[in-house]
């Protein structure tokens, strides 16, 4: 990146921040995650399904805050009774009605839930899961898919640093989809699995997205309860995206705790886990608190958000969005000689290129893409949100046949060589 680049003064905050901050940018937002130089780094103002960097370029935004944009970026409702709320005050010294209500909210929404606690992120909240299992349990070990994201505490960080082999002693990983994998974890420690963790479906950075098995997700259900085993849904990424009332009803599975974040206060800062009544003394005695915690405007947020959820249908549009996005760029890439795939549920999918496993096209993609005014990520899946109208999706679609033709023409040479 270049004073003349279109990106400069992303570049010169960047510059600004790396003075003053380890690494300049850090976590899933650093630009090293994404194409370096070729994307920008700072964003300045959002509406609805789209934002503008600090250059003053604008993208339709297809990651929203990498997931809780569930609305639209600054959706009226929901700024309304933030700033109501935040005009009575937000943090006491005790929790506010909000407190009551949305747990109330929670319980009423999500079939099996008999209790709700709430925290900021959703690390917070399975951490914390993870003790209420040991509690219950008075067991060790906790299991969970090879590949699999559930936060940043020391036990399941994806990160190297500052980590010693102790974090990770009691942690097992068996293999998505693989019923036989799953069962050789539990009879290696048998008697002493207090939790398996699982998402709805798997995505991991990098690859494809994949659905679960129904044999899969039996397998572990039944274990679970034959061997009294917690099974912790982790909904941070697909919760309220793909059934108002958690994935595993969706997915036709029936976990003890589930545990909630990115799109439950569209953008407003709260975590939240819900549990099955047998679960609640544990719950009660594994302390969770933090200065903001029972703080009240993110809550009314999510009152309302989850209101406008359920009272507009947002989710069968977030899945008609999606397919048509997804069906338009496969259409495009074929178009262009490209073989294109879609993957994960329609309203948090991913694209690859079977014919390129190590990413480059994405890069490369993702980078024509944001030259023509739409954000996709080149390495995590994306979001849709319910601002996102069909107008938007053509209007992607035609910037997208441009760029797998510009993308068609740069890999043309690498793509003869490796037919030869």
């Amino acid at each position: 990146m270049t004073n003349d680049s279109p990106y400069s003064e992303s570049l010169a905050w960047f510059q600004r921040a790396a003075k003053v901050v380890p690494g300049g940018i850090y976590g899933h937002t650093t630009p090293s995650n994404m194409v370096p130089g070729a994307m920008p780094y700072f964003a300045d103002r959002g509406a609805g399904c789209r934002y503008w960097d600090v250059d003053g370029r604008e993208y339709l935004d297809y990651m929203c805050g990498y997931g809780p944009i569930v609305l639209g970026h600054c959706h009226p409702e929901v700024e309304e009774a933030a700033e109501r709320q935040r005009r009575e005050g937000s943090c006491f010294n005790h929790p506010t009605k909000r407190f009551v209500e949305l747990a109330e909210r929670m319980v009423e929404l999500i079939d099996f839930a008999d209790w709700a606690v709430f925290g900021k992120n959703g690390s917070d909240m399975t951490t914390w899961a993870m003790q209420v299992a040991r509690e219950k349990t008075k067991r060790r070990k906790v299991l969970h898919v090879r590949g699999a994201y559930h936060g940043t505490h020391a036990w399941c960080t994806p990160g190297k640093g500052g980590l010693v082999k102790e974090d990770r002693a009691q942690i097992e990983t068996f293999t998505w989809n693989d019923p036989a994998s799953f069962l050789r974890a539990v009879r290696r420690w048998e008697g002493d699995v207090a939790a398996v963790f699982l998402t709805p479906y798997h995505h991991p950075l990098y690859t494809e997205s994949v659905l679960p098995s129904p044999e899969f997700l039996q397998t572990i259900e039944a274990t679970c309860r034959q061997e009294g085993i917690v099974l912790v849904l982790d909904d941070i990424r697909a919760g309220f995206r793909v059934d108002l009332g958690g994935s595993h009803r969706h997915f036709r599975f029936n976990p003890d705790i589930a545990c909630y974040c990115k799109a439950l206060a569209n953008g407003y800062a709260i975590s939240a886990a819900v549990g099955r009544a047998d679960l609640r003394v544990a719950a009660s005695r594994v302390f969770l608190t933090g200065s903001y915690w029972n703080s009240a405007v993110p809550m009314a947020a999510a009152l309302k958000t989850l209101e406008i959820l359920e009272r507009d249908q947002v989710l069968p549009h977030l899945k008609s969005m999606g397919e048509r996005l997804a069906d338009g760029l496969v259409k495009a890439g074929a178009k262009n000689g490209l073989r294109v795939v879609v993957s994960g549920p329609p309203a948090i999918p991913f694209l690859t290129f079977p014919d390129c496993r190590n990413l480059r096209w994405n890069q490369l993609f993702s980078v024509e893409m944001a030259k023509r005014g739409v954000f996709f990520h080149p390495h995590h899946n994306w979001f849709l949100c319910g601002a996102h109208q069909a107008g938007d999706i053509d209007e992607t679609i035609q910037a997208a046949e441009a760029g797998f033709a510009a993308l068609a023409e740069r890999v043309a040479p690498a793509r003869t060589a490796s037919a030869v």
